[in-house]
C-alpha cells in the first residue's frame, strides 16, 4: 500500500508519480509485447491500430492518476478525456503498429500540463528499458544520464526522421520530403512519434518533423528536447491539446531550415522559401 504523502500535491509529487507509473505501465505493455498480445488487434482507422495493451495501459495509468490527484484532470488517446487546468496527456502505446508488428520500437509517453504549460515529460521504451524524463526548467534525462541534442550544423550530415498523417495530402508530406532531401538531409521515418522526438532529445536523431500530430504523441517530447537545448515548434499557439498539430524539434544549428522546408515554425523563426528558390 503507498503511504498518503509519497506523491504530494505539487509539482514534486507529480513528477514521482509520473515515473512511477510510466515504469509500471512499461512492464504491462512489454509483457504483451512477449506474449503477443499485440497480435490481436482492431483498427480506429486506416493505419491506425488498437490492441489490448493499449486499453490496458491506459487504465493503469488513468487509475493511479485518478487514486493519488483526483482533481487532475486525463486526456489519452483511448479514452480521451476532458481538458483542465491541470491535465495529464497520455499516450498508452506509441507505436502502435510497431507493437501489433512485433517490431520492438514502440513506448509510453506522459506529459503532465498546468495552465496551458506543460511541466512534466516522461517517455518510456520498456524493450530497450530507457526511461525519458523532463521537468521544465531542471533539463531532460535518459535514466541517470544528461541529455543534449547534436552538435549537427550542416544539412550534409544531418538525419531528419519526418511523421506521416492522413490528416495531411500526401501531396504537401512528399513536398516537405522532397524539401529535406533537396538540401542534403537523410530523411527516415520509424513509426514512433514520441521516441523519434526522444532521438532528437539524445542526439540520435537531429530533427523530428510532422505535419499533423497529436498532443499525447508529442508534449512530452517536446519538452524534452526543449530541455536538452534544442529548438521546438510553439505546438500549443499553433494547434489545441484536443485536435493536435503540426511539430518540429530540432537541434539549433538546423532548425530554421527544417522549418523552411517543411513549413513548421519555430519560434523567431519567419519563414521563407530561399532555401529551395
Amino acid at each position: 500500500m503507498v503511504a498518503a504523502d509519497k506523491y504530494p500535491d505539487n509539482l514534486m509529487g507529480r513528477a514521482g508519480l509520473c515515473r512511477d507509473v510510466i515504469l509500471c505501465a512499461g512492464a504491462l505493455v512489454l509483457e504483451g509485447f512477449r506474449n503477443n498480445t499485440g497480435r490481436s488487434f482492431s483498427m480506429k482507422g486506416p493505419q491506425d491500430f488498437l490492441t489490448e495493451t493499449d486499453a490496458a495501459s491506459e487504465m493503469m495509468i488513468r487509475s493511479a492518476i485518478a487514486q493519488h490527484f483526483p482533481g487532475d484532470g486525463f486526456l489519452g488517446e483511448e479514452g480521451g478525456g476532458e481538458i483542465t487546468d491541470r491535465l495529464w496527456v497520455v499516450d498508452p502505446i506509441d507505436g502502435t503498429a510497431n507493437f501489433a508488428r512485433k517490431i520492438p520500437h514502440f513506448c509510453i509517453s506522459m506529459a503532465y500540463v498546468e495552465n496551458g504549460v506543460t511541466e512534466l515529460g516522461a517517455i518510456y521504451n520498456p524493450v530497450a528499458d530507457e526511461l525519458y524524463f523532463a521537468r521544465r526548467g531542471h533539463g531532460a534525462r535518459l535514466n541517470d544520464a544528461k541529455l543534449q541534442v547534436s552538435s549537427t550544423t550542416s544539412f550534409d550530415e544531418a538525419s531528419v526522421e519526418m511523421g506521416w498523417s492522413r490528416r495531411v495530402p500526401n501531396e504537401t508530406y512528399l513536398a516537405a520530403v522532397a524539401n529535406l532531401l533537396k538540401v542534403g538531409a537523410n530523411v527516415r521515418r520509424a513509426g514512433s512519434g514520441a521516441l523519434a522526438l526522444a532521438y532528437v532529445a539524445d542526439g540520435r536523431s537531429d530533427a523530428y518533423v510532422e505535419l499533423h500530430m497529436n498532443s499525447w504523441d508529442c508534449l512530452a517530447g517536446l519538452l524534452l528536447v526543449e530541455e536538452a537545448g534544442g529548438v521546438v515548434c510553439p505546438f500549443l499557439e499553433i494547434g489545441t491539446l484536443a485536435g493536435g498539430g503540426a511539430v518540429l524539434a530540432a537541434t539549433p544549428a538546423i532548425a530554421s531550415g527544417v522549418s523552411i522546408a517543411s513549413g513548421v515554425p519555430v519560434t523567431g523563426n519567419p519563414l521563407s522559401n530561399e532555401l529551395f528558390v
